[in-house]
């Protein structure tokens, strides 16, 4: 099928709820699964009722004892003199730090984390983690557990629903999206670097007491630039990738132990810790 530069993939008919039901469940996910989802809307081709279609498949794949996880990061909400691509200007971190709206996770919109995890986000039923740049949301059996702690120190170690969804034996489900999108890394990298991951100091707008305010903290300085070749090793070196189109998107179903414990070594030995 012909499609011009920039267009996005075209499955020869389009993607309906029921055959991404079908597609999902022939990758391996089922009912009664945590999974913790990275999504590409675009990668999926055209999809019959867009972002909601994709939701509810994922949503009736698990069934009413399942739990569906997505980032729901608002990386904007965040100290500017950190800010790229654009970078704000000295002058302005100020204002920023004052005026920012103060995270609120009923209200606050995820930041480019895409059109599905941003229509998840205000789903029905949906509970989000109270992180005001690094949250996460979820629906379903195991949704409060998932979102209840989260530490401001620690987005995505021991103390945030990375971990707890370790503990929940979830799958991690790439849909259209690399390595490079696989939030279960920084987990991975969190363990692995322990006290010899860098530290910067940052700061967020937050409510105390019910009135908003600037709060500054130390967080680990967290870096992808290795996990494209991290997730090349893990295919190579492992079985525990499983793979299949969904729609007309390439997907990975992983497990998330066997991910973050390879990762977790595989990050070690390349960083000689």
């Amino acid at each position: 099928m012909h499609t011009t530069d920039g267009d996005p993939p075209l499955a020869l008919v389009p993607a309906t709820t029921s055959s991404l039901v079908a597609d999902l469940g022939a990758l391996g996910l089922g009912h009664a699964q945590v999974v913790l989802v990275h999504a590409s809307l675009s990668s999926l081709g055209y999809v019959i009722g867009g972002a909601q279609a994709v939701i509810d498949a994922l949503l009736e794949v698990v069934g009413s004892r399942g739990t569906v996880v997505m980032p729901a990061h608002s990386g904007d909400l965040s100290e500017p003199s950190h800010w790229t691509g654009p970078a704000a200007p000295a002058s302005w971190w100020q204002p920023i730090r004052e005026s920012l709206p103060a995270f609120d996770p009923a209200k606050t919109p995820t930041y480019r984390m895409g059109t599905i995890a941003e229509t998840f986000r205000g789903w029905p039923a949906v509970l989000r983690s109270n992180h005001p740049t690094a949250s996460f949301a979820a629906h379903g059996a195991h949704a409060a557990r998932v979102v209840r702690v989260h530490q401001l120190e620690d987005g995505f170690g021991e103390h945030s629903p990375l971990a707890r969804l370790y503990e929940l034996d979830a799958q991690v489900l790439l849909l259209g999206v690399g390595h490079d999108r696989n939030s279960s890394l920084h987990l991975a990298e969190r363990r692995a670097l322990g006290k010899a991951q860098a530290v910067r100091a940052t700061g967020a707008p937050v409510f105390v007491r019910g009135a908003r305010r600037w709060v500054t903290f130390d967080e680990p300085a967290t870096d992808a630039s290795d996990f494209l070749a991290l997730g090349a090793a893990l295919e190579i070196q492992t079985s525990c990738v499983f793979k299949a189109k969904v729609a007309a998107a390439h997907a990975r179903r992983i497990p998330m132990r066997a991910l973050v414990d390879f990762a977790t070594d595989w990050l070690r030995m390349h960083q000689n810790l």
